[in-house]
């Protein structure tokens, strides 16, 4: 990956990336298929970059950025999700060219930070992902009852909600139940109640629910995912995570996605580092047995 011959593009051409954006074709959301196959790559921008025991694995852009070509070069694999600074990186590569390319819009809320829950909208805004002609957006919506600054981004994010709508832009809701417990990091809570609850709020975001989709976790116990996918009649996809460090996590991961993938409302997969950083290293492995299971 010639990370120098894309910093040279950025610095001396920047009207390349609008201009690469105006000439990708586009594809509807939802293909032939009836499935979606996306490859998330927004931890970056959060400050999260661990990936399968590597503190630092998403640092090195020129490595991710190769991963993702590897991956949306695989069949089956329909788009990309990621932040203005990695999908500007693909666009100027080309790769980008009748994906289904969503834009990750709210980063404020970083890893670790005393102000995580107050996830201000700091990345992608309905109307750039309008005029730059992409096709869908994504929001985090993590929910702690004991923080203010959740009432802030439930705000923030049912606003957003409503102005998708209005443009007729799809929107993924990620919905989580969350809560720091003392000076530690956040958890989210994956037990059936909680998980359900949040699909619950985040289905009534806005004025209008027509463009809104969910981006869900599988609950701790697999065998709840039929019970909590009755919360709404939203069309989801299931979210990945990192899975772990060995082959066994990896396949586990692979049959929890595999039984929710049966549920009437389960229309897809949007994983991230479990395809792009895998236990073996086999990148178009990994994707290949995730879209597989569609």
């Amino acid at each position: 990956m010639d990370v120098g011959a894309l910093a040279r593009t950025r610095a001396r051409h920047p009207e390349a990336v609008a201009e690469a954006a105006a000439r990708r074709g586009r594809r509807p959301l939802v293909g032939g298929s009836g499935r979606l196959m996306i490859v998330a790559a927004d931890h970056p921008a959060r400050g999260s970059l661990a990936a399968g025991g590597d503190p630092l694995a998403m640092a090195h852009r020129g490595d991710l950025l190769a991963r993702l070509c590897l991956a949306l070069s695989r069949p089956g694999v329909d788009g990309v999700l990621a932040t203005a600074d990695i999908l500007d990186d693909l666009l100027l590569l080309g790769v980008l060219d009748g994906k289904v390319v969503m834009g990750s819009m709210n980063r404020g809320g970083l890893a670790g930070a005393a102000f995580e829950m107050d996830d201000r909208f700091t990345g992608y805004r309905p109307e750039d992902l309008a005029r730059l002609g992409f096709d869908a957006g994504k929001l985090l919506l993590r929910v702690d009852y004991d923080d203010p600054g959740s009432l802030r981004t439930l705000h923030s994010a049912a606003r957003t909600v409503d102005a998708m709508a209005e443009r007729e832009l799809p929107v993924f809701v990620e919905p989580f139940l969350s809560r720091r417990e003392g000076p530690g990091p956040v958890r989210n809570d994956l037990s059936a109640e909680a998980v359900a609850r949040a699909i619950a709020i985040a289905s009534g975001l806005g004025g209008s629910s027509a463009y809104t989709w969910l981006k869900v976790p599988v609950t701790e116990n697999p065998d709840d995912m039929a019970r909590v996918m009755e919360t709404s009649t939203l069309p989801a996809v299931l979210l990945g995570g990192d899975v772990g460090h060995g082959a066994e996590d990896a396949d586990a991961a692979f049959e929890k996605w595999r039984g929710a993938l049966r549920l009437p409302t389960v229309q897809g997969l949007v994983v991230g580092r479990a395809l792009l950083y895998p236990p073996d290293g086999d990148v178009a492995g990994a994707v290949d047995t995730a879209v597989g299971l569609l």
